[in-house]
């Protein structure tokens, strides 16, 4: 197998426009390494394979929010980052859980889920966008609290429940 190594800076082996943001795919031949949620740009054409089987998904779930994302994923996490991220795949489209719900079957706390969500290097393929506080408030995305991220959750959201 190939050594995985992240990709410096704006270094994407592509980038698939959404209708308000855009995705940076990093991979190498075997592994997507990450996606990252970027403000609008031009699109870079896929670099490898993978890349263009990443950006053949990630369009078609752009279309429609039942297409699934299956892509080979490199090594990431700690231990427990990777059983939040594991109950987190598992939430289907069009429903949601929130970080308590999740803290609750991991014997762990909200905050802790959070700071997982927050590392999740494959949002969408692991849809972190799902997890809500309490109440159903939006909570944070990607470590944020609010502007371009919280408004891509948003629109996330919305794309799943229509």
């Amino acid at each position: 197998m190939k050594r995985t190594t992240r990709l410096a800076g704006d270094d994407f082996a592509a980038v698939v426009r959404a209708p308000t943001f855009c995705l940076g795919v990093r991979c190498d031949e075997e592994r997507v390494i990450g996606v990252e949620f970027l403000e609008p740009r031009p699109e870079v054409t896929p670099q490898n394979a993978l890349a263009a089987e990443a950006v053949r998904q990630l369009r078609a779930y752009l279309e429609d929010a039942e297409s699934r994302l299956v892509l080979p994923l490199g090594p990431a996490g700690t231990p427990f980052q990777r059983r939040v991220w594991e109950q987190i795949a598992a939430i289907p489209v069009h429903e949601t859980r929130s970080y308590g719900e999740i803290a609750g079957a991991l014997h762990s706390a909200p905050r802790a889920i959070g700071r997982a969500c927050g590392a999740n290097p494959y949002p969408l393929i692991v849809p972190c966008h799902r997890v809500l506080a309490s109440g159903g408030r939006l909570g944070g995305f990607a470590r944020q609290r609010g502007g371009f991220l919280l408004e891509v959750k948003r629109w996330l959201l919305a794309h799943e429940s229509g």
